[in-house]
């Protein structure tokens, strides 16, 4: 089953750590990611560009907003997609990532099950 991982942060807490530490985290995030590439368990990850946009319906029209939609501190920074047999090893990743245990990165995980093509969860 695949899982959607959303990386959540905050951005002024981010922006603050000083430079041996964020590359430290940069290092880690990294050998995180190959060492699920190499069990073949990471289908994608990206991490996004601070530029979202939400589409809302106003007064029956499709309206475009700068995003997020949400006020909040936290924001979604990155992402990544997992194949793995079960929810519980989807937990064991999520459990595992790097910048979780970094400090009071004031952020965390989402993890969501993915539907399969036919719409079906599994």
């Amino acid at each position: 089953m695949k899982y959607l991982m959303l990386i959540y942060g905050n951005e002024e807490i981010w922006g603050s750590l000083p430079d041996g530490d964020l590359a430290t985290l940069i290092g880690q995030v990294d050998t995180f990611n190959e060492a699920l590439r190499a069990s073949g368990e990471l289908v994608d990850v990206q991490g996004l560009v601070s530029r979202p946009r939400s589409v809302r319906i106003t007064a029956d029209l499709p309206v475009v907003t700068d995003g997020p939609y949400l006020e909040a501190k936290e924001y979604v920074g990155s992402y990544f997609v997992v194949d793995v047999d079960d929810e519980q090893r989807a937990l064991e990743i999520a459990r595992a990532y790097p910048g979780l245990r970094f400090g009071t990165s004031g952020g965390g995980i989402e993890i969501w099950p993915l539907m399969a093509g036919d719409g079906a969860d599994r």
